[in-house]
């Protein structure tokens, strides 16, 4: 099988509304890509008739699904036979080149690591987030893999964000910068003030310190931090938007003056919010393990589905896993 074409494997019971969000997720992912083909995991009730009535899919059977308020550890542990474990396992053993689950990111991150494995060099795998940006997409991690961090694991952090954005966002020379509380090296935490002295010394193109404001700015390509302040940045930032734009709509039509002048606008809106949309760059990808793994929002419709399918394809044809390889072995950390 050649580069171009690729089989992803898909938990089909991943996400709140699996699986009647993922089966036609996975179909427009099929429609888009004639070189993609899926191996969709899930109970055979579920998975064997759609494989039937769509060319590309090869059913493969679970009985177990792992919810969303298990514990991730000792569900992937238990449940040998879930989604999330088998779609890793087919991935660990050559049955598959991607997976994509939009289920419980915790169990997501435990199988990866568990089953498939970290990258030669990689002390710990790292959750991205790419966050649009008026000139081009931000990638941010950690955004809640690891709760505490050394700075070698922010360095490293650094290295696999830059290679995300090289292979996947075409950045000829990402710049990365330090998530701080202020510019000067000297500012933040003794975790933020001896990264800083790591990042400048050791990794190409880092561009200091920068501030939570910074990130949706775009000021940089690729923003490193903990996992802890990570999450709490995107989810600030996922919450003031959905806020956002929820006031937008309702101060538009609250009135039918208003509503004429919104009705105007609608196409320009809808532009803006497709924009700012961060499904449409496919989920989260767990990077640091041998193989691609995305994960997407429990909430992902057929649309997030499907850019996570796309997403975890491109990252094949593109080399990101290889490319993390490279650029840790290269830093002198693996």
């Amino acid at each position: 099988m050649t580069r171009s074409h690729v089989v992803v494997a898909v938990d089909a019971m991943g996400g709140d509304r699996a699986p009647d969000a993922v089966l036609p997720g996975v179909a427009a992912a099929l429609a888009a890509d004639p070189g993609l083909a899926v191996a969709l995991v899930g109970p055979e009730h579920v998975v064997r008739p759609f494989s039937e009535s769509h060319a590309r899919t090869k059913p493969v059977a679970a009985s177990e699904v792992i919810a969303m308020d298990e514990h991730p550890a000792q569900a992937v542990r238990q449940k040998r036979d879930s989604s999330i474990v088998v779609g890793c396992r087919l991935l660990r053993d050559g049955g598959a080149h991607a997976f994509f689950s939009a289920g419980t990111t915790g169990a997501c991150m435990a199988a990866a690591t568990l089953i498939v494995g970290r990258s030669a060099g990689v002390s710990r795998p790292a959750i991205a987030a790419v966050i649009p940006a008026p000139a081009r997409p931000v990638v941010l991690l950690d955004v809640g893999a690891n709760a505490d961090c050394k700075p070698e694991h922010l360095l490293q952090f650094g290295h696999m964000g830059a290679a995300y954005a090289r292979t996947m966002l075409g950045v000829a020379e990402p710049t990365v910068g330090l998530l701080n509380i202020g510019e000067e090296p000297s500012k933040g935490s003794a975790l933020a003030q001896t990264a800083h002295g790591l990042l400048a010394e050791r990794l190409p193109g880092f561009a200091g310190n920068v501030e939570g404001r910074d990130v949706p700015k775009g000021t940089v390509d690729v923003v490193v931090t903990d996992g802890f302040t990570g999450n709490v940045a995107l989810k600030l930032m996922e919450g003031l938007s959905s806020v956002l734009f929820a006031e937008i709509k309702g101060a538009m039509t609250s009135n039918p003056l208003r509503a004429a002048a919104a009705a105007v606008l609608k196409g320009s809106l809808v532009v803006i919010k497709r924009r700012l949309d961060p499904d449409a760059y496919g989920g989260a990808p767990l990077l640091g393990v041998d193989r691609p793994v995305f994960i997407g929002h429990g909430s992902s419709g057929p649309d997030a589905v499907a850019a996570g399918i796309a997403a975890a394809a491109r990252a094949v044809r593109s080399g990101l896993v290889e490319a993390i390889r490279d650029g840790i072995a290269a830093s002198g950390l693996a």
